[in-house]
Order: C-alpha cells, then sequence, then structure tokens
C-alpha cells in the first residue's frame, strides 16, 4: 500500500466518523431562547399572570411563589395597558449572571410599547432549565 493510499484511506475514516458538524441553529442559543421568551410573553400580554408562573424556570419557582408572582404583575403590567408593539434590542448568551448559580442564559432585551407607556425596555432572561428546556428565569420593564 503507497502512502498516498494510506493518507486516502485515513481521509476516510477522519470524515466517515467525525461527529456532524452542528447547525447554525445550534450554534446560537440566542435564537432557541428568544422564542422561549417570546412565547412566555404572549402569555403574560394575555394577562394569565398565574399561568406565566407555571412556565418559568425552577430557579425562578423557588424564588417567587405564583401569588406573589401574579401579584407583582398585576400591579406593574396592567397599569401599561395592552401590547402595542415589542422589538428585540439585544441578545446576549452567558454562563454567569450577578446573583444568580451559574448555568447558561441569555439576556434579552426588548423595545416595547404599550397603549399606556411608549418606549419601554423589557429585560427577559431565559435559562437552560433542568429539563433542557429554555425557561424564563427573570423578568423586568424599565
Amino acid at each position: 500500500m503507497t502512502p498516498r493510499h494510506l493518507i486516502r484511506i485515513c481521509s476516510f475514516l477522519v470524515f466517515a466518523f467525525a461527529p456532524p458538524i452542528p447547525s447554525l441553529a445550534a450554534d446560537k442559543p440566542e435564537k432557541e431562547a428568544q422564542a422561549a421568551a417570546e412565547q412566555w410573553l404572549a402569555v403574560i400580554d394575555a394577562g394569565q399572570f398565574a399561568e406565566s408562573w407555571q412556565a418559568t424556570a425552577t430557579v425562578f419557582q423557588a424564588a417567587v411563589s405564583q401569588p406573589q408572582w401574579k401579584s407583582s404583575l398585576e400591579s406593574v403590567r396592567k397599569p401599561l395597558g395592552s401590547l402595542v408593539s415589542r422589538k428585540l434590542k439585544s441578545a446576549k448568551y452567558s454562563k454567569k449572571l450577578p446573583g444568580a448559580p451559574d448555568g447558561e442564559y441569555v439576556v434579552l432585551q426588548f423595545t416595547t410599547s404599550f397603549t399606556n407607556k411608549n418606549g419601554a425596555v423589557e429585560t427577559v432572561t431565559p435559562m437552560l432549565d433542568q429539563d433542557g428546556k429554555w425557561k424564563v428565569s427573570g423578568y423586568f420593564i424599565k
């Protein structure tokens, strides 16, 4: 067997048994986290505050009870009125956030307008939860 044949066989084996190259979507946890956040925000936009708690990350549920969450959202979101528009402003992946356990997070900021407040900034922080799904672990409005 010539060295040229040996190189071809080795090259074939490397490519035949190499792990597949991940898709661009797999390289972008921001996209998956954004989709999860937008589904979750739709629940809040519909006024289903108690239900939104059920779709949050385990860490969030351990820190805030469902009645506390519902009461907080009623006092903060209801006065803003209905959603008029929401546009993604930024998305940043991180494995560490201040005051949070290490994990996989995406901090999303949306420029949002409501009927009673234009130009609000919503910060939604999904995390990769224990079940392998992106779930919201933080939510703030300015």
